[in-house]
């Protein structure tokens, strides 16, 4: 699967439990071209593209092609600086049947979380 996000960040390494929740360690590039105009001297990592990373994990690790058909309980809980905290944990518990994949996911950073939410995508 190819990143619209082009170089903003690296799958480091992930693995699946016995229970199926999928871990994923990435690394965000500081610097990218992105954190430049969000924001000039205090970059965020902008919350759609940790969506877009949600979706593109989703998408490495069942194999499908997905569009976003639904987010509900999208809750930013902490900023993301890629100089400060470049590397973060995504945990994705992913159901699936024919037509789409339910996802709940938490990202975080040390001991603390700072994106959850839950998201539906249709299979293309």
């Amino acid at each position: 699967m190819q990143s619209i996000l082009n170089q903003f960040y690296t799958l480091d390494s992930f693995e699946k439990d016995e229970n199926g929740l999928f871990s994923a360690k990435i690394s965000l590039n500081k610097d990218h071209d992105i954190f430049k105009g969000h924001f000039p001297g205090n970059p965020v990592t902008p919350g759609v593209c940790m969506m877009q990373i949600v979706k593109e994990l989703t998408e490495e690790f069942t194999g499908k092609s997905l569009f976003l058909k639904s987010a509900s309980n999208v809750k930013f809980m902490a900023i993301i600086n890629p100089f400060e905290t470049p590397d973060l944990l995504v945990q994705l518990q992913i159901s699936e049947n024919d037509e789409e994949v339910k996802v709940k996911s938490t990202t975080s950073f040390g001991e603390t979380i700072a994106l959850k939410m839950s998201v539906n995508y249709r299979k293309l």
